[in-house]
């Protein structure tokens, strides 16, 4: 039995990201040959439509361009993203990276103006605080090879 991998949809070509587009990556026939893959979008889980205005992390918060507070949003969405990561038992996650959502370690400042800072999306942050790994696009090959 193959182990479970909670995947960002949009990584898989699912047209779920903010402006109604997906970045599907290459290594996706790899990925569903050695893991089980799970595929959500934890802004469409916490209600939020698509296509939708751009967000970032503005500290606790998150923000659409339009200044629009989602934050409520996000955090539906990532403790839907949690619940299903549990349901399915995955120790793993493989999220779009930067996203508000989404991003691990890395993701944009808040002034919509492409400046990218240290830190965690909602749902990676939540995902990591409950001991689930989290991995982005560029980590695939790490993955691949755990």
């Amino acid at each position: 039995m193959m182990e479970h991998l909670l995947i960002s949809a949009c990584l898989l070509g699912a047209q779920c990201r903010y402006d109604g587009q997906s970045k599907p990556v290459l290594e996706m026939v790899a990925l569903s040959e050695q893991f089980d893959l799970v595929p959500l979008c934890p802004e469409q889980l916490g209600g939020l439509p698509t296509p939708r205005d751009a967000s970032e992390r503005q500290g606790s918060r998150v923000v659409m361009r339009s200044g629009r507070d989602v934050t409520d949003a996000y955090a539906r969405g990532a403790q839907q993203a949690l619940a299903l990561a549990q349901r399915f038992g995955c120790t793993a996650a493989l999220l779009k990276q930067r996203s508000p959502s989404c991003g691990h370690g890395e993701i944009y400042d808040g002034t919509f103006t492409g400046t990218r800072v240290a830190g965690d999306g909602v749902t990676a942050a939540l995902l990591g605080a409950h001991g689930i790994r989290v991995y982005g696009e560029d980590d695939i090959a790490e993955l691949l090879n755990k």
